[in-house]
């Protein structure tokens, strides 16, 4: 049996603001890019269907008739989404050229495999055209084959660039890196997620640093939509095979996008073809193939009749004909045209059906970056589309099965995903130390009653989406890299806090627990390996911001489902969540944000969508795991000490009644053990 309740809930005000053109036709994210087109190296941050593609199209036309480049490469991870860049006539709608690409310069048209058509760009590079569209294989293969230097004084434009990674063996960011290095090309890079969802970064510190970022939020797309007001985002469990169990998460009336389980996982029964049979099954009943389009035809039990497109199948005639179909842009806007996509390793990233209301995987994917891109699939905005979920099918864990433990990281990674979509579907937080001389800053609305001399204020500008927050002891950051980690990169160090198996097991399991055990130590070690170039100062800046972004949204969602008015815990709900958080704490300060767990809202949801047999189960797998205190977190604890005999006048006391002095007073005695055993050899 399948429980349905959603993890993260979110309703929008629908202002209509992000889909409104200016006097070029330009939406509000392409304009703020253009903005910066002047910029050698630009960093594009911005979800699914913003309109990156024709941001791009505005900034490359300038830098070729405006800034003296020679041509524009576009570069992209797949050929379908070289799509996204054909012809656009963009003076219809008020800007000085139109964007065009030569037919036989759209390589992701051209036949063959990606890789071999390195000569063509060659040819390219020699002839007087302007624009260039490939997949990333061609692109990597042509800089190996002609050099970084026969592409000076080009834009090199690269899509989807969280593909790209400092790790050496990533070759398209070792060689993005030359091409950086030379500073003869201008780059422009874009990507729709605000992490990487893994633990290598995109760019090295000083490559990054060189890039100007144009960042475009979440809730500002959402908050200006005309249609779209709620997105759910749910991950729900299952016992037995998911065929099984899908229906009671599928509805067949929702134009719906499955995503089954890859081969390798444990989910799936090894025979995909008879996975999809038994969904159209489930259904309906067969009634052939449309010859046009080579989607299944299935009649449902109140007759009407579904059109589910089948990208499983590995048959290439069946397959180019379905995707032509879905591709086809005479259909873009005809609602009916298809109402279930089943799909394995496509229709994700860059894949542009307006009309989907559910995205439904099943199985747990490996990257948060895969599940960001996969939940853009129903974050587009279409008339009469008011309602979009997104729903992680999850196998339960079975204490007869061997692979428990799998099944227990699956699940501690579904609760990860969630706990960051909350954070990157959240307005975006400004964190300010409360100071004498504080006081209200222009464009931000305060709530009743207004700004509060001598209280932690919080004020919204809801144009924006921007908190001002006012916390007190709150360490600000000094470098430039600092500042610019805490405006535009705190997804980043919750993707890396969230994905932490260690801290997400203790945090929903360990009943012992300190929450300032992740708060300040774990927390404070990954800032350090993340940012080891920062001082000790930034680096407690970081986290300090990190947390209170974390937390505070976990607080706001607290304080939101405790509240009985639903039609105001709408588009309000957090807002007045973290008000009301706020308010209720004598002093928003942050030792108070450091003694919250951040995973005490995810377990109660867990709570309520799992069996208690399994939770027990889980509980009992991670309990077994005993933590030991590192070396290394035991010098963190006594630094922390430290400070807190600095503040007190005193050492933590191990006999202390307060949890997280006398964990910092066990960090100074195993410190104090080890130094007595090094000692005595």
């Amino acid at each position: 049996m399948t429980n349905n309740v959603p993890s993260v809930s979110v309703t929008y005000a629908r202002n209509g603001s992000s889909t409104k053109s200016n006097e070029l036709g330009m939406r509000p994210m392409q304009e703020r890019a253009f903005e910066r087109r002047g910029e050698q190296y630009l960093l594009i941050k911005s979800p699914p269907a913003s309109g990156k593609s024709r941001a791009l199209m505005f900034i490359a036309l300038d830098k070729l008739h405006n800034q003296g480049l020679r041509q524009a490469i576009i570069t992209v991870p797949e050929k379908s989404i070289g799509s996204s860049f054909a012809d656009e006539p963009l003076s219809d709608f008020g800007f000085w050229a139109d964007w065009h690409v030569v037919p036989k310069w759209n390589l992701c048209n051209a036949p063959g495999a990606d890789g071999s058509k390195a000569d063509s760009v060659g040819a390219f590079l020699k002839s007087d055209d302007r624009v260039l569209v490939c997949p990333h294989a061609t692109f990597r293969n042509a800089v190996e084959k002609f050099g970084v230097e026969a592409f000076d004084d080009r834009l090199i434009a690269v899509d989807e660039f969280h593909h790209v990674s400092a790790n050496p063996d990533n070759k398209l960011g070792a060689q993005l890196t030359e091409l950086i290095a030379r500073d003869k090309v201008h780059v422009v890079a874009m990507t729709g997620s605000y992490f990487r969802g893994d633990t290598e970064p995109v760019l090295m510190p000083h490559d990054e640093a060189k890039f100007d970022t144009v960042t475009y939020t979440y809730y500002e797309q959402l908050n200006g939509y005309k249609y779209l007001k709620t997105l759910d985002i749910g991950y729900y469990f299952y016992s037995g095979a998911y065929a099984d169990d899908i229906l009671k998460v599928l509805d067949p009336a929702e134009k719906t996008i499955i995503h089954i389980p890859s081969v390798n996982s444990r989910e799936s029964t090894k025979d995909k073809i008879r996975e999809v049979e038994h969904i159209i099954e489930e259904l309906g009943a067969w009634q052939g193939t449309d010859p046009a389009t080579g989607f299944q035809l299935v009649k449902r039990s109140d007759g009407r009749i579904l059109r589910i497109a089948d990208l499983v199948d590995d048959d290439p005639t069946k397959r180019e004909k379905v995707s032509a179909a879905l591709k086809d842009p005479a259909q873009k806007n005809n609602r009916d045209h298809v109402d279930i996509i089943i799909a394995l390793g496509m229709a994700k990233e860059g894949f542009d059906w307006i009309w989907c209301e559910h995205a439904l995987t099943v199985g747990y994917r490996s990257s948060l970056t895969e599940i960001v891109q996969i939940i853009g699939r129903a974050t587009r905005d279409a008339e009469g589309k008011t309602n979009a979920r997104f729903t992680n099918l999850i196998a339960e864990p079975d204490a007869a099965e061997a692979a428990v433990t799998e099944a227990v990281n699956d699940t501690l990674k579904a609760i990860a995903a969630s706990l960051l979509m909350e954070q990157v579907l959240a307005p975006r937080f400004n964190f300010t130390p409360k100071k004498p001389d504080s006081g209200p800053v222009e464009g931000f609305d305060y709530g009743e009653g207004g700004y509060k001399e001598g209280e932690c204020n919080v004020g919204f500008n809801e144009d924006s989406g921007q908190f001002q927050i006012e916390i007190k002891g709150l360490v600000e950051p000094k470098s430039k890299e600092a500042e610019r980690i805490c405006q535009e990169d705190l997804n980043e160090v919750i993707a890396a806090f969230a994905q932490d198996k260690t801290t997400v097991e203790r945090g929903l399991f360990d009943e012992e627990l300190v929450p300032e055990e992740l708060t300040q130590v774990r927390l404070g070690k990954i800032i350090k390996d993340k940012y080891p170039e920062l001082d000790e100062g930034d680096q407690e800046a970081v986290r300090q911001h990190a947390i209170a972004a974390l937390n505070l949204t976990q607080k706001a969602k607290e304080a939101a489902l405790e509240g009985d008015d639903a039609e105001k815990s709408g588009n309000t709900a957090l807002i007045d969540g973290v008000r009301k958080f706020a308010m209720d704490v004598r002093d928003l300060d942050i030792d108070l944000i450091d003694r919250i767990n951040p995973f005490s809202e995810a377990y109660a949801i867990l709570a309520k969508t799992m069996s208690e047999e399994s939770l027990k189960q889980v509980q009992a797998v991670i309990s077994a795991k005993k933590v030991k205190l590192t070396p290394e977190e035991a010098r963190d604890l006594a630094r922390r000490a430290v400070k807190f005999k600095q503040e007190r006048g005193r050492l933590p006391s191990i006999t202390s009644p307060d949890a997280w002095e006398k964990k910092m007073a066990e960090g100074v005695a195993f410190l104090a053990r080890m130094k007595a055993e090094a000692a005595n050899g």
